[in-house]
């Protein structure tokens, strides 16, 4: 059984037991946390497509830990122009591991 699910602004396919790196959720490690924005909910050949959402379906999960992704390099030049810009970025993120899928 699989589903795709909205955090973060962004969507994600997610299996039972699956480990995946999401924008940052203030929840502490270890517990547990419900998404009930399931957009699609799929088993075998029988899908079922919500409008927007699946109604009554819900992935649970469970913290793994917090961290920072890897930093991303931005440089600004202006050529001849003696303009020139280093910066650095790293994202915040949640580890989530995901326990049950509910349709």
């Amino acid at each position: 059984m699989y589903a795709v699910i909205k955090t973060g602004g962004k969507q994600y396919r997610v299996v039972v037991g699956e480990k995946l790196k999401v924008e940052q959720i203030p929840a502490d490690v270890d517990s547990q946390i419900i998404i009930d924005q399931v957009f699609m909910v799929g088993e075998g050949e029988s899908v079922k497509i919500g409008t927007p959402v699946v109604a009554g379906a819900t992935v649970t999960a469970t913290v793994v830990s917090h961290g920072r992704h890897d930093k991303v390099k931005i440089f600004k030049m202006r050529r001849r122009k003696h303009y020139q810009k280093h910066q650095g970025h790293r994202q915040n993120y949640t580890e989530l591991r995901i326990e049950a899928i509910s349709a």
